[in-house]
């Protein structure tokens, strides 16, 4: 299978699952501007009830949250990675999300890297691949 091809067939009910019972989610590659796609997206699960953490090495605070360089620095539990960089970097990312003992992958539309999602699996760690986070909350909880 080739590495931009997906593998994701997770069920609407396994997505359900995850965005009622995980509250807190890690943004790898939270951009400050209001317009890119992942701040919109962070925004908008912020006004859900979610507990967004900024991963990127840019900038000091997003959306009125503490900006950590790395999923590692994060001094807390996270319970869900959300991916928004090139697949290629995705790797690291989940390395980093297994010693954080992370309980989802969640690989945004586009982002696509088998290798690193039977990784994380084997760690007993959930993945979602290439799809949106907050498409799949509107679709589910309206």
């Amino acid at each position: 299978m080739e590495q931009n091809e997906s593998k994701t067939d997770v069920s609407s009910e396994e997505i359900e699952d995850i965005l009622e019972n995980y509250k807190t989610v890690a943004v790898v590659g939270l951009s400050p501007k209001e317009d890119s796609p992942s701040y919109k997206v962070a925004s908008y699960l912020q006004s859900k009830g979610f507990r967004v953490i900024p991963i990127s090495p840019l900038g000091q605070d997003i959306l009125v949250e503490k900006v950590y360089p790395r999923l590692l620095e994060v001094p807390f539990e996270i319970d869900i990675v959300d991916i928004f960089r090139k697949p290629e970097a995705v790797l690291e990312i989940v390395k980093e999300a297994i010693e954080k003992r992370a309980k989802v992958v969640w690989m945004q539309e586009g982002v696509i890297n088998n290798e690193a999602a039977e990784l994380a699996r084997k760690a007993g760690i959930r993945v979602v691949m290439d799809r949106c986070i907050k498409k799949d909350h509107q679709k589910l909880f309206g």
